[in-house]
């Protein structure tokens, strides 16, 4: 899939970023309300919603474009 929304750690929040972009789009004061401003945004734009740890570890990935049917890793 070749968009992505971010969704990472900054000193002063969270920011949710497309994959590309320079800036982010807002910084959010909690976690779970930058998920959820990512999750919609990932939806729109069919995207897929990267999230990360504060230490930069990938602990989220959900896909919201066109999967293939089956996965290609499930033949």
């Amino acid at each position: 899939m070749s968009k992505q929304i971010w969704v990472s750690p900054r000193s002063k929040g969270w920011a949710v970023k497309s994959a590309g972009k320079s800036r982010a789009s807002k910084i959010y004061q909690t976690k779970a309300e930058a998920i959820k401003a990512g999750r919609n945004q990932a939806i729109n734009s069919k995207a897929e919603l990267v999230s990360q740890k504060r230490n930069g570890q990938i602990n989220l990935k959900n896909s919201y474009g066109n999967d293939p049917m089956p996965p290609r890793d499930k033949d």
